[in-house]
Order: C-alpha cells, then structure tokens, then sequence
C-alpha cells in the first residue's frame, strides 16, 4: 500500500492524532484488509516525510494525557490536507483499540507556526522561489486551520520574491 499525503492524513484523523508507530500499524490493518498486502517501510518513511514538508501533516508533542504513549509526538492532520481515508480503513479505529484524542488546537497552531518559520528560514536562505510560493499559500491555509496570524512571515516571503 503507497499512501498519499492526504491518505496518511485521513487515517491519523480518524483518531485525532497518531504516533508514528500507530499510524505504521493503522496502515499495515489497512492494506492487509484492502488485499492482503502490506506497507514498505521505507515507502511510508517518504510519504511521512514528504507530508510533513507539505504541511498535510504535523508533528505534535502534546503536554498532558492526549499524547502518545510514553509522551510520544503525535502526527495530525494538518493545514494543507484534504482527509482522505483508504478504502479499506474505516474500522481500523476499532480494531486498534485507539480512542479518539482531542488536542489543543491553540497548540497544535504553535507547533505549526514553528515549523512554517524553520521552513521560511530554509527557502529564503536557499533563495528557493518556488518553495516561497509554496509557503504563502501555506500562510493562508495555517492561519484558516488555527488560531495563529502569519503575517510577518508571509510579508517576509513576499518582499523577499520582490527582490
């Protein structure tokens, strides 16, 4: 099974929020109920990787009891996905046992504004154009997902493709 950006952000929606080891779990139900297949490590290390990048994920690290287990950072749906949950993953929540978490959505903001900053870094330092771009649409949909304003970065990008 080769999961989309916005698949891998389905699943993890279907529980709030999951650890890595979870969603490899959820996944590897998944393509065994699909076909009897299962998951490539290394292909779902990419696609985990990539969404991240995307903004379709974002990696979490809850205070309090809505973590993973042992405090474990969690991976939820983030500002630029289209949920999307896999054919054959609808009962995965059951079969897992997981129970839905509900997180601080204020939280879940800040460690997304975080990760837009170090990417913001990143492009303007590379002078990668194109991943400016990017990123200011990504400003838009951040700030439509969570209670944050990312002004002064997306002000940041823009005089900086000005130049």
């Amino acid at each position: 099974m080769d999961a989309t950006a916005d698949e891998l952000a389905g699943v993890v929606d279907l529980f709030g929020g999951l650890t890595r080891t979870e969603l490899e779990r959820a996944l590897a139900e998944a393509a065994y109920r699909a076909d009897g297949g299962s998951i490539e490590a290394a292909a779902l290390e990419t696609a985990i990787e990539d969404a991240l990048e995307s903004f379709a994920l974002v990696r979490y690290e809850p205070d309090g009891d809505n973590g993973g287990p042992d405090g474990e950072a969690l991976l939820v749906a983030g500002p630029t996905a289209f949920p999307t949950v896999p054919e054959d993953a609808e009962d995965v929540p059951h079969i897992l046992e997981i129970d839905r978490r509900r997180l601080d959505r204020e939280a879940l903001g800040e460690a997304a504004s975080e990760r837009l900053h170090a990417a913001v870094d990143s492009a303007v330092a590379a002078d990668d154009t194109d991943r400016m771009r990017t990123l200011i649409d990504v400003t838009y949909d951040l700030e439509a997902w969570a209670p944050i304003d990312c002004t002064d970065e997306r002000r940041r990008l823009e005089e900086r493709l000005e130049e």
